[in-house]
C-alpha cells in the first residue's frame, strides 16, 4: 500500500539515522525456526534486514526483490503504519524495527523480519485489523502452528505470554470460536471447549486497530 496510516512527513529522515539497541526484545522469543542464522561467507542478518527496510522506504520494489523472497517483499509492501524509527538488532535471524513515537496495535511493535543466508525469508508486521473477530482469529491460528511472532502481530506481550504458556495440542481438546460481544473496555471473543472456555479481551478501535489486551480462562 502507499498510503500509510499516522505517516509524518518526517518519516525518512528519522528513519536515516537508526540505531542499534544493545538489549534487543526480540532476544526474549525464540526463533521462528523457519531456518538457520546465516552461514559462514553470509553476511549478518542485521546487514540483510537493513537492506530490505530501505528498499522498502525508498518503494524499490527491485532492490527489495534482491534482498528478500517474492513472498516477504509482498509482505512488507502492505506495511499501513508510519516507518518504525529504530533497528532493535537481531535475536539469530530475527531482526526488528520498532517504533518509539507512535502506538501501534500488538507487542511485535513494528516489523520483524527472518533472515536465511542472504535473504529475508518471512517479514512479519504490527496488522491494522479492523474487526475484534479477526484480530482473535490471528492469535488463535498463530498459537495452533506454534509462531509467537505472528501471534505478537495482533497481540500484547502479556497475551501472547498467557496464550503460549501452554503448547496448543491438535490431539487435544477441540476448541469452538463462540464470536465476540461487548464488555466495558472493549470486546470479549470465546473460545470454548470441553470442561471451559478461553477469553481474548480484545481492545481498540476500527480507526487505530484491534488488538488482544489480555487472555482468561473460565472453568466449568
Amino acid at each position: 500500500m502507499s498510503k500509510r496510516l499516522v505517516l509524518g512527513g518526517a518519516t525518512l529522515a528519522a528513519v536515516a539515522s537508526l540505531t542499534l539497541a544493545s538489549i534487543p526484545p526480540a532476544a526474549a522469543f525464540a526463533s521462528p525456526g523457519a531456518a538457520a542464522v546465516a552461514s559462514a561467507g553470509a553476511p549478518a542478518p542485521g546487514t540483510v534486514a537493513n537492506k530490505l527496510f530501505h528498499a522498502w522506504l525508498a518503494a524499490d520494489r527491485t532492490a527489495a526483490a534482491k534482498v528478500a523472497s517474492p513472498a516477504a517483499v509482498k509482505t512488507i509492501f502492505t506495511y499501513v503504519y508510519r516507518a518504525p524509527d529504530r533497528f532493535d538488532g537481531c535475536a539469530g535471524n530475527v531482526c526488528r524495527f520498532v517504533h518509539t513515537s507512535v502506538r501501534v496495535p500488538g507487542g511485535l511493535n513494528g516489523i520483524a523480519m527472518v533472515v536465511t543466508g542472504s535473504k529475508v525469508t518471512k517479514v512479519y508486521l504490527s496488522r491494522h485489523v479492523v474487526t475484534p473477530s479477526n484480530v482473535a482469529k490471528h492469535l488463535f491460528a498463530a498459537w495452533k502452528r506454534g509462531d509467537r511472532y505472528s501471534g505478537l502481530e495482533v497481540g500484547s506481550v502479556g497475551a501472547v505470554k498467557t496464550l503460549f504458556k501452554v503448547k496448543y495440542d491438535p490431539q487435544g481438546v477441540t476448541h469452538y470460536f463462540q464470536g465476540c460481544s461487548k464488555e466495558p473496555a472493549g470486546y470479549s471473543c470465546a473460545y470454548s471447549y470441553d470442561g471451559g472456555a478461553m477469553v481474548m479481551h480484545v481492545r481498540g478501535s476500527k480507526t487505530t486497530g484491534y488488538q488482544v489486551g489480555s487472555i482468561t480462562y473460565i472453568a466449568d
